[in-house]
């Protein structure tokens, strides 16, 4: 299977105010957010035309700039319109949309108050994030051996470009020894998350998920546990370290590309794909078509 390269393809994208054709969106090679990483993003999906959480993701976006120093030069509300804008242009109904702000090219060093803060937005149609067979039968996870940093290290409740290195490192070297994705312990040895979601466990009836003190509290994972509660299943925030994965029965993810995702392995260990992750698999698949 040929891939279809994200620089040479049809159709528009938004960017710096205006719509332009997909081929003439260019940056030059000493861009600062290139060789810096002072560049944040946000994922997003759309169902039905709609986009789901838009206005948390327009905020968190925002955000992350504020945490990386830099001011976004459009407001939320403008964003937003954007973003609607770019959707309708290109005729995606159920896709992705990628928000991405970052510094430009008029400082090449260090420091890089006077350059100017781009931002675009473009989408596409993708389906599913993980393969369908993945999902049906739980995904594999590999331990990594990069770890969360502590929030004194890095911007850490920012969704920045710089923080997702070493889930590249983690993915590339779970798909190279046989799996699906990775679990990444935190600077602790606290269980964080996957490599682009957050993770949840079924512990005794109850569900539980790693405290985001280190990582990005994710937009889907608030909506899965406004799902739960609306359910009766009790929802556990707590610290959670590697050693209680033995009493642990059921696993999944999710964030907004891997929405709900069944885990099966990680490491050694196998899980099943229970009816507590069936129920909220279900329960989100239905709410991301509701309106907002």
């Amino acid at each position: 299977m040929s891939l279809i390269p994200f620089d040479d393809r049809d159709g528009y994208l938004w960017m710096d105010g205006d719509i332009i054709p997909w081929r003439d969106a260019k940056i030059h090679v000493l861009t600062h957010g290139l060789h810096y990483a002072s560049c944040v993003f946000e994922g997003e999906r759309a169902y039905g035309g709609k986009v789901f959480k838009l206005h948390e993701h327009s905020q968190r976006l925002l955000k992350s700039a504020e945490l990386l120093g830099f001011t976004i030069p459009y407001a939320r509300e403008e964003i937003e319109k954007a973003t609607l804008k770019i959707l309708a242009k290109q005729n995606i109904k159920d896709g992705y949309i990628r928000p991405v702000a970052w510094r430009g090219s008029e400082m090449m060093a260090v420091s890089a108050q006077k350059t100017r803060i781009h931002v675009a937005i473009a989408c596409w149609e993708w389906p599913s994030y993980f393969s369908q067979e993945a999902r049906a039968r739980g995904l594999r996870l590999h331990l990594s051996k990069w770890v969360r940093p502590a929030p004194n290290m890095a911007p850490t409740a920012s969704k920045a470009a710089g923080l997702y290195m070493i889930c590249t490192l983690s993915k590339h070297a779970a798909e190279d020894a046989g799996f699906d994705d990775a679990l990444m312990l935190d600077y602790r040895g606290l269980i964080a998350e996957a490599t682009g979601a957050n993770m949840f466990f079924v512990l005794g009836g109850a569900l539980h998920t790693p405290t985001p003190d280190c990582f990005l509290d994710g937009i889907t994972r608030r909506t899965v546990m406004e799902l739960a509660k609306e359910r009766g299943i009790e929802v556990v925030e707590r610290h959670i370290g590697p050693e209680e994965l033995e009493n642990v029965t059921e696993v999944f993810l999710a964030g907004t590309a891997a929405e709900v995702t069944p885990v099966s392995q990680i490491g050694e260990r196998s899980f099943n794909v229970g009816r507590l992750t069936q129920t909220l698999m279900e329960a989100y698949g239905a709410r991301v078509t509701q309106p907002d």
